[in-house]
């Protein structure tokens, strides 16, 4: 579980897997860490050499003063595959793992090979949305945004038939640093990949959420208009499809990936 510097910043990464495998890069969504691909990484690491970090603000990692931009955060990923002297590997991320994944497809490409966009906008307004969201924690902290992130990304029943599972997503949210959360709101806020993703080139799979109200189905569609030859695959799921649907997620990742 070694510690990466880059550019003088500490990143927290877990490594799973055969070392000579080929590599699968693991990007965590908002208000999550590395924690949140527990119930993939068992399956994945048995073909693949599985690199999961924490999102500057996140987890172990840095928490620099916000804001941040997308720019930032996809440097991070160039920088921690430089220190690991990883050329190249898959992708998966989702929601802000899925927008720093297509900041990687269109500024360093040759560096992805497939990429898995889960969960995820090229853009997220309103401007008003976000900075809302960034006072609520200098406000209230995250204990003032765990509820309403709790019922933004899983369904009621979900929630109720899967008790353990939600006081884990509770915890995770609750020990998000207050910066690290603002400074990748703002990265999330003052995005806007809809006219970039169209040079894609590399092989994309979107997974969507049929019940996802923070990155709705359209959203994964415009995507995947966007860009030449994307797969799509829905899941009955809302919007961290991965827990709510672990074993379908799974092998979606899975079949695409082979």
């Amino acid at each position: 579980m070694p510690v990466i510097r880059v550019n003088g910043d500490d990143f927290f990464v877990q490594l799973d897997g055969p070392a000579e495998a080929p590599v699968l890069l693991l990007s965590n969504s908002l208000s999550s860490d590395l924690s949140m691909w527990d119930d993939q990484v068992p399956v994945w690491a048995q073909r693949f050499r599985v690199v999961r970090y924490d999102q500057r603000g996140h987890g172990a990692s840095v928490v620099s003063a916000p804001p941040y931009s997308m720019d930032q955060l996809g440097r991070d990923v160039i920088g921690i595959m430089d220190a690991l002297r990883i050329e190249r590997g898959h992708w998966c991320g989702l929601s802000l793992g899925g927008m720093v994944g297509m900041w990687m497809l269109t500024h360093a490409p040759e560096r992805i090979d497939k990429a898995v966009l889960a969960n995820t906008s090229a853009y997220m307004g309103p401007v008003e949305l976000w900075n809302g969201r960034i006072e609520t924690a200098r406000r209230g902290g995250m204990e003032a945004l765990v509820e309403p992130t709790i019922e933004r990304w899983f369904p009621e029943h979900f929630r109720k038939v899967a008790p353990t599972t939600m006081d884990r997503m509770r915890a995770m949210i609750l020990r998000t640093p207050v910066e690290g959360y603002q400074g990748c709101c703002a990265a999330i806020r003052d995005m806007d990949q809809r006219k970039s993703i169209r040079n894609i080139a590399n092989s994309v799979l979107l997974i969507i959420g049929s019940r996802d109200p923070a990155t709705p189905p359209a959203d994964g569609e415009l995507i995947a208009d966007s860009i030449r030859h994307a797969k799509t695959v829905v899941l009955d799921a809302a919007h961290i499809s991965n827990i709510e649907q672990p074993a379908a997620f799974a092998s979606t990742v899975l079949d695409f990936l082979s």
